[in-house]
């Protein structure tokens, strides 16, 4: 855009220390596209972000007239190898634009994060991003790892009584910072029920289960199915006592949860036999549309079903099914409607696929068919030239115009990034 300055190419040296191009501004890539990203997409690095280099991906820039690959750049008195930097989005934000980079021969596979475009303006670092969900409950200031945190660790597993499931989520709190996790020991919010260590997926960026050949997992799945005692010793007291709790089945440190339907039945029955306070919620893959049924009608007040595509094609390359099918994940949506359940779907956004023209075509449709509450759009955790490899090359409209576009055609459809309290089905944010 003429006379809009745009922030500078990034890039970093081999000992990790950050540098900003003289010359060249910072582009952005659309699944395998490079781009210069609109003006309305930059917004300032949030607070809880972090920065990634990307090693064996060279950064690339805009002179003004072509895109520009930077290999090498020469820093005082000295020449370096150049590698592309990316920032990593906190809670609540929807990145618009992958960083755009080029890959050198036998590029290492990058570790499941969400990588975003990321520049330098005026004293500080942007990227490309859409605050999609401003639920103050999530904000970075309340989850740092202090004392605080350790210290009411320590008192809820001595007063656990060997709880099981107590112990696995004061490991996500402490060791994988686990968000949902940390809440569970200040008794607010939402709180994480894992219960499955098996999965009837193998998604290709499973965060709790990848194998040997590819990146690591970011967090050990969980190595046993808790009890009902011991699901109900921690989402009894949560539901009684939190500020707009929630208590969820199904997480990122598990497999399916409607693998254990039945602990989960009994689990959800007990819990509703003794409070009707706060939300029961489950974020599966909806493959068992008569599990999804049996635990509507226990006492389930919400569903999130993930997808990464509307379109079983994608859907099947991405998640790779073992033993269902995609109609099984619509049906699932079906019924939880016809029970009356809040629904919604986690959309795993990718810029320059999710927002493909078919893409959001495909949305449409499913949106129409099962009348959604809520569209969660979280950002895919996965290297982008391994998720365009499985998925086909291309290139999207832009995220902010596939938002615009839905929201035209559904204007009660509600859109965000977290689960939300009973209390909230009916509003925004």
């Amino acid at each position: 855009m003429k006379g809009f300055k745009y922030p500078s190419l990034i890039f970093s040296d081999s000992e990790g220390k950050i540098f900003d191009h003289p010359e060249l501004t910072f582009a952005g890539r659309s699944g395998d596209r490079i781009v210069l990203p609109d003006p309305s997409e930059l917004v300032p690095l949030p607070c809880g972000s972090q920065l990634f280099t990307l090693p064996g991906r060279v950064p690339i820039g805009w002179d003004e007239v072509s895109f520009k690959p930077v290999p090498r750049m020469k820093i005082g008195s000295r020449e370096v190898d150049c590698t592309g930097v990316a920032a990593f989005l906190p809670p609540g934000y929807v990145r618009t634009l992958l960083p755009a980079t080029e890959s050198k021969p036998q590029t290492p596979i990058l570790p499941l994060w969400a990588y975003s475009s990321a520049g330098w303006k005026d004293g500080r670092f942007w990227t490309t991003g859409i605050l999609i969900d401003p639920n103050p409950h999530w904000n970075p200031r309340y989850f740092g790892n202090d004392q605080s945190l350790k210290k009411r660790v320590a008192i809820s597993l001595k007063s656990g009584n060997g709880n099981r499931l107590l112990q696995q989520l004061a490991r996500c709190a402490l060791e994988y910072h686990c968000f949902a996790a940390k809440n569970v020991f200040y008794r607010r919010w939402e709180c994480p029920i894992p219960t499955s260590p098996t999965c009837n997926a193998a998604c290709i960026g499973c965060i709790s289960l990848q194998p040997s050949e590819c990146c690591p997992a970011s967090m050990e799945r969980i190595r046993f199915v808790p009890t009902p005692d011991e699901i109900l010793g921690v989402a009894l007291p949560h539901l009684r006592e939190a500020e707009d709790a929630i208590v969820s089945f199904g997480q990122g440190c598990e497999g399916e949860p409607l693998m254990q339907w039945k602990v989960l039945d009994k689990s959800i029955r007990e819990l509703r036999s003794k409070t009707d306070r706060g939300t029961i919620n489950l974020n599966t893959n909806g493959s068992f549309p008569d599990r999804v049924a049996k635990l509507c009608d226990a006492g389930l007040d919400s569903i999130r079903i993930t997808l990464n595509s509307p379109h079983p094609t994608y859907y099947n390359l991405y998640h790779k099914p073992k033993g269902y099918t995609f109609k099984k994940v619509v049906d699932s949506l079906l019924i939880a409607k016809e029970k009356g359940i809040y629904t919604s779907i986690n959309l795993l956004v990718f810029p320059g696929f999710t927002d493909r023209e078919k893409e959001i075509e495909g949305l449409i449709r499913l949106i129409r068919k099962t009348e959604l509450d809520l569209i969660q759009m979280r950002n895919l955790n996965i290297d982008p030239d391994l998720y365009l490899n499985a998925m086909g090359k291309g290139s999207g409209i832009g995220i902010s115009k596939m938002i615009q576009i839905l929201k035209r055609e559904f204007p009660r459809l509600q859109f965000g990034y977290f689960n939300k309290a009973k209390e909230n089905f009916s509003t925004s944010g």
